[in-house]
């Protein structure tokens, strides 16, 4: 069973599924959202946005394939470039931090430890990049895939609580804490991901 991870860009960006390409909570403010949903315009302001944070910042999501079937991906930016971030009450994120927006995994493909390996994909990647961590405003009431992630989850694949909340507590992932994860990110890799098409900068340190 071929596996890999592969940037995010708009050739791929109809992988990712339906909700997700016209879900704009994150990329727009809650206001703006409101009105690109109302008028049909959510699936156009995605594909804007992440053409802008492409030529921009570069990089900013992965997409993982499995016998070439998309089954997942991982959204991550600068939270300059994700206006409802400010809206959570344990906003801002840190100024060292990359934003860690959402990700998804399909169901038939959940429990594979491929969440752990996307998260590890990308320490590695903004690690390279000269970033220090990696935040992510978790929900602690987390019951059913939405645009927030499991605080449980976040916890369970290495975060740290930063700022505590009921609700949405600010998560952080040191980047310099992955490195003591590289035997564990490689064998995690030959075993879940089988042959990976990597990128140079993906490469082992």
């Amino acid at each position: 069973m071929g596996r890999r991870l592969v940037p995010l860009t708009l050739d791929n960006l109809q992988d990712l599924p339906q909700r997700c390409r016209s879900c704009v909570f994150w990329e727009l403010d809650p206001v703006s959202a409101e009105a690109a949903v109302k008028g049909g315009t959510a699936a156009p302001e995605k594909e804007a946005w992440i053409s802008a944070v492409l030529l921009d910042w570069g990089s900013c999501g992965r997409v993982v394939y499995v016998d070439d079937v998309p089954v997942g991906f991982v959204l991550y930016a600068p939270p300059a470039y994700v206006p409802r971030s400010a809206a959570f009450p344990t906003s801002p994120v840190s100024p060292d931090a990359v934003q860690l927006i959402t990700s998804f995994i399909m169901p038939g493909y959940q429990g594979q430890g491929l969440g752990r390996v996307m998260v590890q994909t990308v320490a590695k990647d903004l690690l390279r990049r000269g970033f220090k961590a990696i935040e992510a405003f978790g929900d602690a009431r987390w019951k059913e895939p939405a645009c927030l992630l499991p605080a449980e989850h976040l916890l369970a694949v290495g975060f740290k609580t930063v700022r505590q909340h009921p609700t949405h507590p600010r998560l952080r992932l040191e980047l310099r804490s992955t490195l003591s994860w590289k035997q564990d990110v490689e064998l995690a890799l030959d075993r879940l991901l089988g042959a990976v098409q990597k990128e140079p900068v993906l490469r082992p340190l």
